[in-house]
């Protein structure tokens, strides 16, 4: 009887140790098996949202999508490892090594052999019938205009996850607005680890990316190019640019540099052309700065148009002698002429008569010394000297543009507060966004601030005019328009002095002077024909304005 009880009891002790045991694997234990199995059988796999569309302003479309796949392998279903790496390496340009060697390692379930495949390489690829090779459908990026705006839309690169990022440009700035949010769906395999057809399945739909449509018009922008093209290789120049803008709004309606890259195929470029240099280089403005200085200071009622100064020969700074640019002295002149002449001279007369606090405070006021708010990725901005570190000589120097740094967009938008009643506006490219539900978001105006009158913004227009109609670049105005703008050279500055003989040429200037519809500037690096702002880069800008009053219907008053 006894022995019964035990052997009752052994029995009873196994029981309850199966119970237990099968409560701490089902109970306890369960959530995490269940997690451990379904990675046997299922997969998850990212759904790629579709990239937003970048539109100009007139309906034309810069950026679109184009289909694509990638494609992949799984290794475990690969049976002949050797034949498919040789088959493959010369429809993907990879050595067969190389592919081998991904799809041999140990424990990788799916390969990357290549993002970015067309429709052509796909039907290859397929036609070699390698079962454990698939596809992926996706979209890349295809700019049905080339290179055109190439600087400020950036491109589409893959980051160090090899996941699709937008660089430089538009791309990068509107990155996450135009990538959108990827989806997923959970794939069910079999023992063997094929696709099972018919089973539970988990999908999350991707939000496409918001598409973008532009302030930039592509007709002015065609005709920046083109004349940018043909102006750098007339004038010999090195680089050349032109920004346009709209002064009321700040809207860019153009935006072209040379030389520039194709961004269908950036990595076949110097990483050195990726950068904008219209927002990301900077350079000494030289005589556009002085409607500026000039400005302040009507401004600041220290002097008029008509205020006179005796232009008699140079004028002494310490040990530092500023001379005119031609060495041509023209005795007493108004302020009218100082611009007409581009004296330097007359610009430290200037200067004097606004102060040195007053000086900064202007430069300040314009935005120099701190980026413009563009939405564009690679804007940069060169520093002001800080207050208390500024000698004579660099207020005298500034007063006409020499040592003190600007980008082209900065210079640009600071003259354009002269053509909209004394109003700073904050350059934007990006007019509207555009979801995928068709819902539109327009970007509002941005005023930053008021920095001269409305009456100062129109007596310096009218001497900008003159300016034009009188100056060194009389002879390319276009008649019948009343353009108001000023020429610049710059010297360029070479291990702690300026080299004579290499130049920045520029232009900057706002039609129709009485009604503003564009603000322009045009800058040539090192022109070898000519030095002189006024004999390239004045041109130029008259070239490419004739071509956009006619696009604009803008008829000649005279």
């Amino acid at each position: 009887m006894q022995r019964m009880h035990i052997i009752f009891a052994t029995i009873l002790l196994l029981y309850l140790g199966i119970v237990g045991r099968l409560f701490y694997w089902q109970i306890i234990h369960g959530e995490s098996l269940r997690v451990s199995a379904a990675k046997q059988y299922a997969q998850d796999i990212n759904i790629e949202a579709k990239r937003g569309e970048i539109m100009t302003a007139d309906g034309s479309a810069l950026v679109v999508n184009q289909p694509a796949y990638i494609v992949f392998a799984e290794p475990n279903l690969i049976e002949d490892k050797d034949y498919a790496a040789t088959k493959l390496s010369s429809l993907l340009n990879e050595s067969s090594q190389d592919i081998y060697r991904l799809l041999s390692e140990p424990d990788r379930k799916w390969v990357n052999l290549k993002r970015n495949a067309n429709q052509e390489l796909k039907d290859s690829i397929e036609s070699l019938n390698i079962f454990g090779v698939g596809f992926l459908p996706k979209s890349m990026r295809y700019y049905p205009e080339a290179s055109m705006a190439a600087h400020l839309l950036g491109f589409v690169g893959q980051d160090d996850q090899g996941e699709d990022k937008g660089y430089f440009g538009l791309e990068g700035f509107y990155d996450r607005e135009l990538s959108g949010k990827e989806g997923s769906m959970l794939m069910q395999r079999d023992a063997k680890g094929g696709q099972i057809l018919i089973g539970d399945a988990t999908t999350v739909e991707p939000e496409d990316g918001r598409t973008i449509t532009l302030w930039l018009d592509r007709s002015i922008q065609y005709i920046a190019e083109e004349n940018l093209k043909r102006g750098m290789t007339k004038y010999g120049a090195k680089e050349g640019s032109v920004i346009i803008m709209d002064p009321k709004s700040g809207g860019i309606l153009a935006m072209a540099s040379y030389p520039n890259y194709d961004p269908s195929h950036y990595q076949d470029y110097d990483k050195a052309f990726y950068a904008n240099p219209i927002v990301a280089e900077s350079y000494e403005p030289g005589s556009t700065f002085k409607p500026l200085i000039m400005a302040a200071a009507m401004n600041e009622h220290v002097l008029s148009s008509t205020t006179t100064f005796p232009e008699s020969g140079p004028v002494q700074i310490g040990e530092y002698s500023i001379k005119t640019w031609n060495e041509e002295y023209h005795g007493t002149i108004d302020m009218v002429e100082v611009l007409q002449y581009s004296s330097n001279v007359g610009m430290v007369f200037v200067q004097r008569q606004l102060g040195d606090d007053n000086i900064v405070s202007y430069i300040n006021n314009y935005g120099f010394g701190k980026k413009t708010g563009i939405d564009l990725e690679d804007e940069a901005s060169p520093d002001v000297r800080d207050e208390g570190t500024w000698s004579a000589i660099d207020y005298a120097t500034a007063s006409f543009g020499q040592g003190i740094a600007v980008t082209p967009l900065q210079i640009t938008s600071a003259m354009a507060t002269i053509a909209n009643d004394g109003w700073l506006m904050e350059p934007r490219v990006v007019k509207e966004f555009i979801d995928n539900q068709g819902r539109v978001v327009t970007q509002k105006e941005k005023k930053i601030r008021q920095v001269i009158s409305a009456k100062t913004a129109k007596d310096m227009t009218a001497m900008m005019v003159d300016a034009v109609k009188y100056g060194e670049a009389k002879w390319a105005a276009p008649k019948g328009y009343k353009v108001a703008g000023k020429t610049g050279t710059a010297q360029i500055p070479v291990s702690g002095y300026y080299d004579k003989d290499k130049t920045i040429a520029s232009f900057v200037g706002f039609a129709p002077a009485e009604d503003p519809k564009f603000i322009m500037l045009v800058v040539l690096t090192e022109p070898q024909s000519s030095q002189w702002g006024s004999e390239t880069a004045a041109p130029l800008f008259f070239t490419i304005a004739t071509e956009i009053f006619k696009y604009l219907g803008i008829p000649p008053t005279q």
